[in-house]
């Protein structure tokens, strides 16, 4: 049995990205306070259009082509034949988060993730001037594909020179399992876009995942949704897959397959959304149930693997992240300690 390095450390607890409020400063000072060993760029969705997940990733296309841009509509976003205002304010508050961050973390060294909307969500969440998702032509496809990689490029070189530390890349790809089945609806509504082939899939994919790598920096996938294509992305070469072990979407199978091969596992074991204190025990559960229903308690088959809570933390209030955040590194360390088998559960302490 191999070790496979990675560039985090072993159980350490990150998040996934979005965050509560409209202040890049209050946030700033939370993720370094609270994920000292593992921080991530986070994202304020609360202040408009621009903060979400489709703006920010539009805000680094922006840096590729003065060409590039997205303006607003009522359902969302829009190809534009330039920046604009909304691409503006996108990068204005991006640049503002990073500095804020920086400003928190002067003497840090560790890992950074960051976080960048994959080609395929992209793809099925912005329309073309006629109206219809990119999704619908393939040229347009492979065009948003391509200057996403550069984007990602660019985006590396920075954060390397801002944090020093390694770079972590999570390309969130939420549609990913709608847009294989063919499950986007076009502009009408009285119908949906063809499903896109797996093998097509995750040759997108791979184009912005090789840019990654080929910058230096470490990058996997993160899917919320239902029926997460673990196979296709390993294929693809995602280092790292994040997934929401809470709900128990993703077999076990494909999990034991990437902890087999050395692949990273971002862990969503703590609620994105709740009140109160997390008992370490119930916060360590799903990665310790997992790894027993799989017989990987040899804690060499824990090195890759990250506790986080799961997407959706825009929605939660301060107190609540940093609770979770600390039930993250809790159950690190519960894990870490080889507690595993549920002793602990009667003696776990609350926080």
């Amino acid at each position: 049995m191999s070790v496979h390095e990675f560039t985090w450390p072993p159980l350490a607890a990150t998040g996934i990205g979005s965050l509560p409020g409209t202040h890049a400063a209050e946030a700033a000072r939370v993720v370094a306070g609270e994920l000292s060993d593992f921080i991530h760029v986070f994202e304020l969705p609360a202040r408009g259009p621009g903060s979400d997940m489709i703006g920010r990733t539009a805000a680094l296309l922006c840096e590729v082509s003065v060409d590039l841009g997205l303006d607003t509509t009522p359902q969302g976003w829009r190809v534009a034949p330039g920046p604009g205002r909304a691409m503006a304010r996108a990068r204005s508050w991006s640049s503002e988060d990073l500095d804020a961050l920086e400003g928190q973390t002067l003497s840090y060294a560790g890992p950074i993730k960051t976080q960048v909307c994959g080609p395929w969500t992209l793809a099925a969440s912005i329309e073309m001037a006629t109206g219809e998702r990119i999704l619908k032509d393939s040229g347009a496809c492979r065009d948003i594909t391509q200057a996403l990689a550069e984007a990602v490029r660019l985006h590396i070189a920075d954060l390397g020179r801002r944090f020093g530390g390694p770079v972590v890349v999570q390309i969130d790809e939420p549609a990913l399992p709608a847009v294989l089945v063919g499950a986007i609806g076009t502009a009408s509504g009285l119908s949906s876009y063809r499903p896109i082939e797996r093998a097509s899939a995750g040759a997108g994919l791979r184009i912005v995942l090789d840019a990654a790598k080929g910058s230096g920096a470490t990058v996997g996938v993160h899917c919320c949704a239902r029926e997460v294509p673990v196979d296709m992305l390993v294929n693809a070469g995602a280092e790292f897959i994040s997934i929401d072990l809470l709900n128990g979407d993703c077999p076990d199978e494909h999990l034991g397959q990437l902890l087999e091969s050395g692949i990273g596992l971002f862990a969503g074991s703590v609620p994105a959304v709740g009140t109160g204190r997390i008992n370490d025990a119930e916060a360590s559960r799903p990665v310790r149930e997992l790894i027993h229903r799989l017989g990987m308690s040899d804690p060499v088959w824990l090195a890759g693997v990250v506790v986080t809570p799961t997407c959706g933390m825009a929605g939660a209030n301060w107190d609540w992240v940093r609770a979770a955040y600390d039930a993250c590194r809790a159950a690190g360390r519960v894990l870490r300690d080889d507690r595993v088998d549920g002793e602990e559960e009667g003696g776990g302490h609350g926080r």
